[in-house]
């Protein structure tokens, strides 16, 4: 058990030193002290007291974690689809076809953003529109 202590001990002090402490919650923090105390008492041989604490502080941050995890999971609403005019000037701009496959949309961006680049001495503005067509078209083949 004084493994253990020590083991959390180091991520006491690695919350503390990595700033992620700060981001914690008041309930965080209480878990931690309980996690800590527990740690310390079943190491000191009072294994009766100090692994309750340390049992319900690991269940605290599972449950935290799970939590967390449900959060990032919730998926964000779908963007609304394109007009069928986005999609034409889209077209337009990289000079493609109505049925031009990924490949041949990629190929029709490459060769555009070849020549109008800003490294190239074309306009950060144009090189974002061919990007955001280029961006538009495939997004655009997914969905069908």
């Amino acid at each position: 058990m004084g493994v253990l202590a020590l083991l959390i001990a180091a991520l006491a002090i690695w919350l503390i030193w990595s700033g992620k402490l700060q981001r914690m919650t008041a309930k965080d923090g209480m878990a931690l002290g309980a996690a800590l105390v527990g740690a310390v008492l079943a190491a000191k041989g009072k294994p009766v007291i100090g692994a309750p604490l340390l049992i319900s502080a690991a269940l605290f941050f599972a449950q935290q974690g799970q939590a967390r995890a449900r959060r990032r999971r919730r998926a964000m609403p779908p963007a609304p689809a394109p007009d069928q005019g986005e999609i034409a000037r889209a077209r337009a701009l990289l000079g493609l076809a109505p049925d031009a496959d990924a490949a041949a949309i990629r190929a029709a961006h490459r060769r555009l953003i070849a020549s109008v680049h800003p490294d190239k001495g074309g306009t950060e503005a144009l090189a974002a529109q061919i990007n955001a067509a280029r961006d538009l078209l495939l997004q655009e083949r997914k969905r069908r």
